[in-house]
């Protein structure tokens, strides 16, 4: 199940909004009578029940599988807190984890890389877990917060279940740290402002994915793949700048959707994207885009291996490696990794010593062709296709361009005009505006934004409900991570 549905919409949503208003009620009485059992919280059960579902309506296999998952990590996570060789089973733990994300994610690729070497392995066919590195990430970093005493071990395993398999950010994250939401899962308060923020949001991530991200995937789907043995070096920039704005959209909007989700009941996860096309350096790029997979490999990765004191270099292209490697069992998000990493590794010793020195224009042209070149590589998992994808985007083609490019072009026009509008900060400059208009956050100000975040939320949900009745293209690139 993704946010993105009817069904989650206008079913799963609903049902889970009146029973966790009815747990909510059940613990404000058992609060007041004060007959509550101890540890007793019937959100949190609300909550764990609705997770558990969401989870397996897609995989109803594989939610055993997290769940023996949890229920080792919180072992691990009572046999750290107690200091006494915690080392020892921190690494257990971590061993542990990544031997479960190593065994459905990665078996099939290393034995296929053995075959090729002309040794004879079988080549196992295992389906990959929904969400799988996104919950097993947050595991490991809930381990070593606790080695690390940032976070106290979790004592019940129904609030260790909650976190890892809450459904807001289950499927596609953002990773949220134990120690961001620890004490929200034992008490939370949740205020009219955050469901009118919470409902805001949400409703901002799902026009991102349904009237954007679902229709750019047209475009890109059109010329990158229906179209690819007649592609034109004008049709490839095309198909690749589709793509290069669906998978912002598209995964953005969903970090929205979760962000607004999370709101709503109680819990603040914190922003994963801050407008990663308006860059001025690669580097940059990357401090905007996904940023909580970015400081999960900073924190937990980067920095223990040394960080910026010693052999940076090495370290910049080690966790680059292993950033490929996150996104896919594919030679394609290897070299994608190492590809960001080089020219990351780069920046540091070249543009980000004199770029006070560029132009900010010229800047933003070169981080942008970099990126947009580096979604080439990550888009197609075959290397042949890549390579002769490659060939005409450098104009080895048959031709410059061709009507079908056009016709894409001048078609989707508006559609062309609106994902660019909305890869920049739009919300802010329109709250600075209405900030002047007002001359501050008075009562005008306030009746303004509750007005228009009421306009739009109406809107976009209901051209997202058309849009989706009968749809036949509604893609989540993330879900395969």
């Amino acid at each position: 199940m993704v946010f993105s549905n009817l069904f989650f919409l206008y079913v799963f949503i609903p049902a889970f909004a009146l029973c966790y208003l009815t747990a909510a009620l059940i613990d404000r009485h058992l609060l007041r009578k004060n007959e509550g059992v101890a540890g007793f919280n019937a959100r949190n059960w609300a909550l764990v029940c609705f997770s558990l579902i969401f989870y397996a309506w897609g995989e109803p296999v594989y939610v055993f599988l997290m769940l023996i998952s949890v229920f080792f990590n919180f072992i691990f996570g009572r046999l750290i807190s107690r200091q006494k060789h915690s080392k020892l089973w921190l690494v257990t733990g971590v061993t542990f984890n990544i031997a479960i994300i190593g065994t459905f994610k990665y078996l099939g690729f290393f034995a296929q890389i053995l075959n090729d070497l002309g040794l004879r392995v079988g080549s196992p066919e295992i389906a990959l877990p929904i969400g799988i590195s996104f919950y097993t990430f947050q595991s490991i970093s809930y381990l070593v917060d606790v080695y690390r005493g940032d976070s106290p071990a979790q004592r019940r395993y129904r609030d260790l279940l909650l976190y890892i398999s809450m459904f807001p950010q289950l499927i596609a994250g953002p990773i949220v740290r134990y120690g961001t939401v620890a004490k929200l899962i034992a008490h939370r308060e949740v205020h009219a402002s955050d469901l009118a923020d919470g409902m805001f949001r949400f409703a901002i991530g799902l026009g991102k994915k349904v009237i954007i991200a679902n229709q750019l995937s047209v475009i890109s789907d059109q010329l990158l793949v229906n179209g690819a043995d007649s592609l034109t070096t004008t049709g490839s920039w095309v198909g690749i700048l589709a793509f290069t704005m669906q998978i912002y959209f598209d995964f953005s909007g969903y970090s929205d959707m979760a962000i607004g989700l999370g709101r709503c009941i109680g819990f603040r996860f914190n922003e994963n994207f801050n407008h990663p096309y308006c860059c001025d350096s690669v580097t940059d790029f990357w401090r905007r885009w996904h940023i909580s997979l970015g400081s999960f490999f900073r924190d937990y990765a980067y920095i223990p291996m040394g960080g910026n004191r010693r052999h940076q270099p090495v370290n910049i292209l080690v966790v680059w490696f292993l950033t490929g490697m996150w996104h896919g069992a594919s030679w394609n998000f290897i070299f994608w990794g190492l590809y960001f990493g080089l020219i990351i590794m780069i920046e540091k010793y070249t543009i980000l010593k004199i770029n006070k020195h560029i132009p900010s224009f010229l800047l933003h042209i070169y981080s942008l062709l970099i990126v947009v070149t580096g979604w080439g590589i990550f888009y197609f998992t075959d290397f042949n296709q890549m390579v002769n994808f490659f060939k005409v985007y450098f104009g080895a083609a048959g031709s410059f361009s061709d009507f079908m490019t056009s016709t894409v072009i001048f078609d989707h026009f508006y559609l062309w005009i609106i994902a660019i509008l909305f890869c920049m900060p739009m919300r802010q400059w329109a709250n600075t505006l209405t900030l002047k208009i007002t001359k501050g956050e008075n009562a005008t100000y306030r009746n303004i934004v509750l007005v228009s975040r009421l306009a739009v939320t109406i809107v976009i949900v209901a051209c997202a409900t058309v849009l989706l009745v009968g749809a036949t293209n509604n893609p989540f690139l993330y879900t395969r991570f």
